[in-house]
């Protein structure tokens, strides 16, 4: 089975994550072939919409830990995996066609910032978001440092990345992160319901308004440079090292700010 599926459902693209056994956590393939899924969307034509999903009841888990560190090359080319993971971002934003997130479960660490990337986002009252980059002493590095700020402000942004709270499904909704959270059970009627609600508005006007607004948020990319920069330096420290080892132990990390 792909580890990534696409389906078309009147004129929507629904991209989804299935690898439930690692509650749709990322590799480098899975990464490339959503992306694809989007830029293959953002110039056909006949595509009003794009969902993306995860399957097996959670949204996205983040970059797969395990299986990216299995990799004996990782650290040798981790610049090369950040701009994978960030074009996956950018794939998102600069498609012309309106984006909805439909999240259940787990929305952590880079799975957080593909739900926020999205244009749009509905949730099940199961959801909940979590930038849990600081439990192995990282940053978010999928744009968590732009969109928080600019959709919920500077000092719930720093709340959410430094003590890597969760934002659970009814709050996502009271805060106009979420357009509704809904049951579990009904979290595909209404996601759907929403998708044929943005396939019969107008295209051209829905690209003017997504560019209009992301423009006047200032750089995406510049600040996608500035979590890369500092990412590196990070990933090149004791505390991750530490960070890391202690997530594969299951235990809490003793960083030493080395």
């Amino acid at each position: 089975m792909s580890e990534v599926t696409t389906e078309r459902v009147s004129r929507t693209l629904i991209v989804t994550i299935a690898r439930p056994e690692a509650r749709n956590a990322l590799t480098i393939p899975v990464v490339r072939a959503v992306r694809e899924a989007f830029t293959s969307a953002a110039s056909d034509e006949s595509i009003r919409c794009v969902v993306l999903t995860g399957a097996g009841g959670h949204f996205c888990a983040g970059a797969d830990l395990r299986a990216n560190m299995a990799d004996p090359e990782v650290m040798a080319r981790v610049d090369e995996y950040i701009e994978d993971f960030h074009g996956l971002i950018r794939s998102i934003v600069r498609c012309p066609k309106p984006t909805l997130a439909m999240v259940d479960g787990a929305a952590v660490g880079f799975g957080a910032d593909l739900a926020l990337a999205c244009d749009l986002r509905i949730v099940s009252e199961r959801a909940y978001v979590q930038e849990k980059f600081v439990g192995i002493g990282l940053m978010p590095d999928g744009g968590g440092t732009f969109w928080l700020p600019r959709l919920l402000g500077t000092a719930r942004a720093m709340q959410l990345c430094m003590l890597a709270d969760k934002l659970d499904g009814k709050t996502l909704k009271e805060l106009g992160v979420a357009v509704d959270a809904v049951p579990a059970e009904k979290l595909h009627e209404a996601a759907m319901m929403l998708a044929t609600r943005l396939e019969k508005g107008p295209p051209l006007a829905f690209a003017a308004i997504k560019a209009s607004i992301y423009a006047s948020w200032g750089d995406l990319d510049a600040a996608l440079a500035r979590e890369r920069d500092n990412q590196l330096r990070l990933l090149k420290t004791a505390d991750v090292m530490e960070g890391v080892l202690a997530f594969m132990q299951k235990r809490e990390p003793e960083f030493q700010g080395k």
